[in-house]
């Protein structure tokens, strides 16, 4: 894949390429490595119709978190999954938990549901922030036309950099990169 669109958000790309070079590199080496073709599952048209092959985006999902894991990005869940068992709790799944962080640079990968990113973008990141966890928040998702040829309806970058935009460059209060992606 390649990385066709970049938005940073209150500076979110330019802390990056100051302050975490190496992470910025790794970004986009996981992005380059990434197959979408590799992916590709049959899908109807309808009833009776042709079959077509699409981009399965759990696949993809997958594809990325094996490349940031090998690279030492690490769950934030299992981090605070073992931090409330340590402290004598029982943990409870949530969303609430962020797909990979290193050196406080939070990524999400979003080839899920379309619902997860406003999430993401307006809360996850943000919450982390706050807390004091994270510099900056890296989100990546399909272009929309890298999104048309998926077989389930995630979200696409034009649609959510347009969420972003529209309410003004202090919201969310979180520096982000929104990176959108093509095969």
């Amino acid at each position: 894949m390649k990385i066709a669109e970049t938005y940073s958000h209150l500076n979110g790309l330019e802390f990056l390429l100051v302050h975490k070079p190496k992470l910025w590199k790794e970004i986009k080496s996981v992005i380059r490595e990434a197959d979408p073709e590799a992916y590709k599952i049959k899908k109807s048209k309808g009833k009776g119709s042709v079959r077509e092959l699409k981009s399965a985006p759990i696949e993809m999902d997958k594809q990325f978190f094996m490349s940031l894991k090998a690279l030492g990005w690490t769950k934030k869940a299992e981090d605070q999954k073992k931090e409330i068992v340590e402290a004598g709790h029982v943990p409870i799944m949530s969303y609430n938990q962020t797909d990979f962080v290193k050196d406080r640079v939070a990524i999400e990968v979003q080839f899920g549901k379309y619902s997860f990113v406003a999430y993401d973008l307006f809360v996850k990141h943000l919450a982390f922030y706050i807390q004091d966890e994270i510099d900056v928040g890296v989100e990546i998702l399909a272009m929309k036309s890298m999104q048309s040829k998926m077989s389930s309806g995630p979200a696409y970058y034009e649609g959510e950099l347009y969420n972003v935009v529209r309410n003004g460059r202090g919201v969310p209060a979180v520096p982000l990169v929104i990176l959108g992606v093509t095969p």
